[in-house]
């Protein structure tokens, strides 16, 4: 009953999902079904996100109080959490300072810590990825040597003096580069891969949904 128990619920719910697709909302039951389940996996992701609060807060714990290696950071970690946190989650009518609204705690943290530190992660991650575009780009073979002619164009393109740079070459050169690569070459390559994720997702849906695919229930 453990294991038939979830098949049954998830084929139901995967099954009124996709028949209310077909279905006029406001002549079927089945739009209605389909906003309650819709409701409940909100209400289900809320409680996930609780859980791994209390992982993460236990996990780091038990790092502290053991004095692991970085117990430090771990420390910082935790205090981070509910610094954010415990703030917002107290009404504003209390004080000011509570909620998420502009002067509040967590507006202030968000605003002169978080969004500074994640500036500087991007920033240090552009050297990185020009670090690894150096060792990727190799031309090595044809199929290297027009990545990296297309990869140095588009380059050129996305910053200011690199697009003055390439209208010195021609005043249409930029909007070429618009055009044929990144709405006409580069569009088509994304659309490849979304099918091709969008076929991963039905099959993975269809196995689930006949109860072959057991993952979410700790089963392989």
């Amino acid at each position: 009953m453990r294991s038939v128990l979830p098949i049954i619920v998830a084929f139901l719910s995967g099954f009124i999902m996709i028949a209310s697709f077909f279905f006029n909302a406001d002549r079927s039951f089945l739009g209605k079904l389909e906003e309650d389940l819709l409701t409940w996996v909100t209400i289900v992701g809320g409680f996930t996100l609780l859980l791994g609060v209390v992982s993460i807060t236990r996990v780091n714990f038990n790092a502290v109080k053991q004095k692991k290696e970085d117990w430090f950071y771990k420390l910082l970690t935790l205090i981070a959490i509910y610094v954010m946190a415990v703030p917002a989650i107290l009404p504003s009518s209390w004080s000011p300072l509570f909620g998420d609204e502009a002067g509040s705690i967590y507006d202030w943290l968000f605003t002169y810590v978080d969004t500074p530190m994640m500036g500087t992660m991007f920033a240090m991650l552009a050297f990185y990825i020009a670090s690894a575009a150096y060792r990727a780009f190799r031309a090595r073979n044809p199929e290297a040597t027009l990545l990296l002619m297309t990869a140095t164009l588009v380059m050129l393109w996305r910053i200011p003096m690199g697009e003055a740079f390439l209208r010195e070459i021609s005043i249409h050169l930029p909007d070429y580069i618009n055009t044929f690569i990144m709405k006409g070459a580069t569009m088509a390559v994304q659309r490849g891969i979304i099918i091709g994720a969008a076929l991963g997702g039905a099959s993975m849906s269809l196995r689930i949904l006949l109860g072959i695919e057991r993952t979410y229930m700790g089963k392989g």
